[in-house]
This record gives C-alpha cells, sequence and structure tokens, in this order.
C-alpha cells in the first residue's frame, strides 16, 4: 500500500514538474522568444517524462500504472487551475477597462 501511495506521489510531483515545463515552452513559443532557453524546455519538456516513466518502469514494475494515473491527473488539475486563474484576472482586466 505504501509503495502504491509513493507511486502516485512520484506521478503527481512528475506531472506538476511537466506543466510547469510545458507552460514555459508554450509561452515562450507563443511569445516570440526562440533562444537556448526556449530549446532548454523544448528537450527537457520531451525527456523528463520519458526519465521518470523509465526509471519508474526498473524501480517500480509492479506500479507503473499508478504512476502514470497521478502524472495525468495532475497535468489535468494544473491546467484547470491555470485556466480558471488566468479567466479571473482576465475578467478583473475587462471590467477595469470598462470602466
Amino acid at each position: 500500500m505504501l509503495i502504491i501511495l509513493l507511486s502516485i506521489l512520484i506521478g503527481l510531483v512528475t506531472g506538476v514538474i511537466q506543466f510547469y515545463l510545458l507552460y514555459k515552452f508554450v509561452t515562450s513559443v507563443t511569445g516570440g522568444k526562440s533562444g537556448l532557453r526556449t530549446l532548454i524546455f523544448a528537450i527537457t519538456q520531451f525527456l523528463f517524462p520519458f526519465a521518470v516513466l523509465v526509471l519508474c518502469a526498473f524501480l517500480l514494475t509492479d506500479n507503473l500504472m499508478w504512476v502514470g494515473i497521478g502524472a495525468g491527473t495532475s497535468l489535468i488539475a494544473c491546467a484547470v487551475i491555470k485556466f480558471v486563474f488566468m479567466s479571473k484576472h482576465e475578467k478583473k482586466n475587462t471590467d477595469k477597462k470598462k470602466k
């Protein structure tokens, strides 16, 4: 049971880090910034989850599914939370412009 909780925790942390890397990469690209920093975010965004899953496949073979569930859950949760905060921030800005 403890190993399952550890697997879920590893997945949750992995998903949060993945979301952060993806968010930084996307904002960098859409902001028109292309350089070494954007390239580093792109490479780490794709290699980080692969490295974590391969490591967990060797160490937590029977509980790899829980790592994936934790990562997917935290990615979705982070995206929803970011959307809600950005929507509220956007609404405040449009209300200020109307006044």
